[in-house]
């Protein structure tokens, strides 16, 4: 269920969120802007009132430290953490650092909470249905080889320990295969605003591949503007704008990353508990929550849930959430209680 996504610019300060695989937007002229790439996408940075000499050293800090989140998280690099994790065979707790205990340990709740719609460990099933490094297939997979797939998944088999000495990860499941993806954007956003307040930075929008983060103002003194992008292919359609406070967003959508397959399309979101493309009428689901990590984890489950599912998980959690339905030839959008208290005037 990895995302990328896609950020358009609008206007000064204004940052545009949707479901596709490039990065831009336009944050004012004295605005100090830092960029690159990392586990698979675009990070970028954009930083109000700081001194422009500063900007060489924190590109570098900001840059050395997504590298080593990458050299972590990735399941492309064959030598981090949870690659090793991934290809080790036995059942005994395999050492990881307290992070990627942390990333585990929210996956697993908010699994828990969606009812394993969200499941870390549904990468065979992305693999069978061609949305990792396999092809996609010449054919719609067998029910035969999705349930040999699904067998290979499932949150059960996934356990944190925390000792005195350290965080572990275990499985009882050799060929359990973690993908830590559709949070790591999340994860990596929150690190690197953590790094910039530590060098006394307190005005930045941070956004890794699909997660956004912001604190303080922008260089017009103003609230750094997020908007949630139309599902279509119309750049500039807003659809709605917030303004942050200080939060995390991020949105999963499901109407841009697919494939045709015999006249039928095929989306990348894969439900694991059917071992299927979702098929349902929901085709964005936007979060917005007090880390990056946090709104990247839900935003996944709640798109695979469905609507209905999705609502009553929202209203029941409280979670600030923006949904948009396919409606006929148009779309419909509900917002929970708590998400309309980020909703700007201009947008309601």
């Amino acid at each position: 269920m990895k995302k990328k996504w896609l950020y358009y610019p609008v206007m000064a300060a204004f940052i545009l969120l949707s479901g596709c695989d490039r990065h831009r937007e336009t944050v004012g002229a004295s605005a100090m802007v830092l960029e690159g790439r990392t586990m698979g996408t675009f990070w970028r940075v954009s930083l109000a009132n700081v001194d422009p000499g500063l900007k060489e050293n924190l590109q570098k800090a900001v840059q050395q430290q997504l590298d080593n989140d990458d050299r972590e998280l990735s399941t492309w690099k064959a030598d981090s953490v949870l690659s090793r994790f991934n290809q080790y065979r036995g059942s005994d707790p395999q050492p990881v650092s307290d992070n990627m205990a942390d990333i585990v340990t929210l996956a697993l709740r908010i699994g828990q909470k969606t009812h394993g719609k969200m499941d870390i460990t549904v990468g065979p099933l992305v693999n069978l249905w061609g949305f990792g490094p396999v092809k996609q297939p010449a054919t719609v997979p067998t029910q035969a080889q999705i349930a040999a797939a699904r067998a290979l998944t499932g949150l059960q088999h996934l356990r944190v320990i925390q000792r005195s000495e350290g965080a572990y990860l275990q499985k009882d499941l050799p060929n359990l295969y973690v993908d830590l993806s559709t949070m790591g954007e999340g994860f990596a956003t929150d690190h690197l605003a953590r790094l910039l307040e530590k060098e006394g930075i307190n005005n930045y929008l941070v956004s890794v591949g699909g997660a956004v983060l912001t604190r303080g103002k922008n260089a017009e003194g103003k609230a750094w503007k997020v908007a949630i992008q139309k599902p279509t292919d119309k750049e500039n359609a807003v659809q709605a704008v917030v303004d942050l406070q200080g939060h995390g967003i991020s949105t999963s959508g499901s109407y841009r990353n697919y494939y045709e397959l015999n006249g039928k399309r095929i989306s990348h979101v894969i439900d694991p508990t059917t071992g299927e493309p979702i098929q349902h009428k929901l085709v964005s689901a936007t979060v917005i929550a007090t880390t990056a990590l946090e709104a990247d984890g839900w935003d996944t489950g709640l798109m695979v849930l469905g609507e209905e599912q999705a609502k009553a998980l929202a209203l029941r959690e409280q979670l600030a959430v923006y949904l948009i339905v396919k409606q006929g030839n148009g779309f419909s959008s509900w917002m929970s209680p708590q998400f309309s208290a980020f909703l700007l005037p201009e947008a309601q």
